[in-house]
């Protein structure tokens, strides 16, 4: 297992709209050497007037925000109508159902295998969404948990009836060797610190456990036409490094995974934001790119089958790998292969 220390960002300072904020080094390799590839702002919740700088590592070649958001910064960044924080099922109606339907499709294949008195933990929960879709959908014996450093999050997840441990996952102190499974859905982008975060998983997980992570995709066409400004997976200033396969396998490997299955899976978010992204900074009407919201039924279905196209050939929006603790498997090198 080769995991460096966890880095030490320089003291944060004030942005120029008064946000705190740190330089960083490459989570990755350590290195201090990125060339910059895009510029954006927060176009979907303004939080912040701020611009923000994606570079790119030249050893390593992950993506990741430099200068970023402070700890101090992150109530800022997150507001109170964050997607992940309370997702209504009344305000989205068929949309959420279909969706529900797509996720629990894809967490009983990720779930497959497991015994019955199975214990799963969600890192980066949310409001519990897949938590609730387990509880619904799997083994009634399971045992299921949540992780969230958001107290909103965890306030909405509670009132659920999930049971949700509060804090970021190196915080918390799972048990050791204790689950069967692990999830990180859209939240190895989010954490400072990549590797210390897959490390804390890592120990919990039993010799043989699971880990499902899912994450953006920085290798589709949508990434290449709008990735020097208003790609929808940059999600400026929330997502602090970005993957492809190549960075994600190093990533995994580094952490003492080994890699047992990975694919590409159809996601109409990034390619349909990346449109509105760049229609909000031509200062288009709302009633135009409001469109291209998660509550827009034209545009999901629109960039969904879009998307399947893509992921057909293996460049399907978001990536999706699961990794086991023995260690054991391959490094993942180039594209994943096509949706199953």
């Amino acid at each position: 297992m080769n995991v460096p220390s966890e880095q030490t960002p320089t003291a944060s300072t004030l942005s120029a709209g008064g946000l705190p904020i740190e330089e960083v080094d490459c989570p990755l390799c350590g290195r201090d050497d990125a060339e910059p590839i895009a510029v954006g702002e927060d176009f979907e919740y303004h939080t912040t007037r701020d611009s923000w700088r994606m570079v790119r590592c030249r050893r390593c070649r992950l993506l990741y925000l430099n200068p970023r958001p402070a700890p101090a910064a992150l109530d800022a960044i997150y507001p109170d109508d964050y997607h992940a924080f309370a997702f209504e099922p009344a305000r989205f109606g068929l949309i959420h159902a279909v969706r529900t339907r797509l996720e629990a499709r894809r967490l009983r294949r990720w779930c497959r295998g497991l015994p019955k008195r199975a214990r799963v933990v969600d890192v980066g929960c949310g409001d519990g969404f897949h938590l609730q879709i387990l509880r619904r959908y799997g083994r009634p014996g399971w045992q299921l948990e949540g992780v969230d450093p958001s107290p909103r999050a965890v306030t909405a997840a509670r009132r659920a009836g999930l049971n949700i441990h509060a804090g970021t996952v190196e915080q918390v102190g799972l048990p050791p060797a204790s689950y069967d499974l692990a999830l990180m859905i859209m939240t190895l982008e989010h954490v400072p610190d990549p590797l210390a975060s897959l490390a804390a998983v890592r120990r919990a997980l039993k010799p043989r456990g699971r880990l499902v992570v899912v994450t953006d995709n920085a290798d589709t066409l949508d990434f290449r036409l709008f990735g020097r400004r208003h790609w929808g997976g940059y999600h400026f200033p929330r997502h602090f490094h970005l993957f492809d396969a190549a960075t994600l396998g190093a990533t995994a490997a580094a952490a003492g995974f080994g890699v047992r299955r990975a694919e590409t899976a159809v996601s109409p978010i990034n390619a349909m934001y990346s449109l509105r992204n760049l229609l909000v900074d031509l200062g288009a009407p709302a009633k135009v790119h409001d469109r291209l919201t998660l509550d827009s039924p034209v545009g999901l279905g629109l960039f969904t089958v879009l998307d399947a196209l893509q992921a057909a050939r293996g460049e399907g929006s978001v990536l999706c790998a699961t990794l086991e603790r023995s260690g054991r498997g391959r490094v993942l090198r180039g594209r994943f292969g096509g949706a199953r």
